[in-house]
């Protein structure tokens, strides 16, 4: 089940934003505005992790060496802390069980089952290596951070190659959540 739930993460985080559509009630300017910093600090921190992961999207878990630089210098899915941001972010926008609603299925969805399945094939994949890391570096929270690590140097073009859409989606799926938000008022 696994498996199947990590290949269909895309149309899940996709079901979690019409959920989000459908809660959507009048906000104010100030809670669009903070919503807004949210999001663009989401997606931000989504771009860095993209470029710092190598090896980026797909269907299956894959990986050709153990990303532990950037943002997984402080964390082990900085690319879902990145999509929780932004669905923050939207959900502000939405109201209280928007954020409730929203936060309680990002845990049962991607920590009770995403990460899991990634994290066994990581194990199977880099053996101590992964448990080293996994020492150090918490699934959303640092331990023990090594400042030159989160310096590391990245390839920006993996943020355009991959990450372009997701920028495109966050954009267009703001502005929605905005507009819907809007016609209550």
């Amino acid at each position: 089940m696994r498996e199947w739930v990590f290949k269909m993460r895309g149309g899940i985080w996709t079901l979690l934003f019409v959920a989000i559509i459908f809660m959507v009630r009048a906000s104010t300017p100030i809670t669009i505005a903070i919503s807004l910093v949210i999001v663009a600090v989401g997606q931000l921190w989504r771009c860095w992790s993209a470029a710092s992961i190598g090896l980026y999207r797909g269907e299956n878990v894959k990986a050709l060496k153990l990303a532990s630089t950037g943002p997984y210098a402080l964390m082990r899915n900085p690319l879902y802390f990145g999509n929780f941001v932004i669905g923050l972010g939207w959900s502000l926008i939405a109201g209280k069980w928007a954020v409730l609603i929203f936060t309680v299925s990002f845990v049962v969805l991607y920590v009770a089952v995403i990460i899991p399945h990634e994290e066994e094939f990581l194990r199977s994949k880099f053996g101590s290596e992964y448990d080293e890391y996994c020492e150090r570096v918490k699934i959303f929270w640092p331990v023990k951070v090594n400042v030159k690590d989160i310096f590391s140097a990245v390839d920006w073009s993996i943020v355009r190659r991959s990450e372009i859409h997701t920028i495109i989606s966050t954009i267009i799926g703001t502005a929605i959540i905005i507009a819907v938000s809007m016609c209550y008022t």
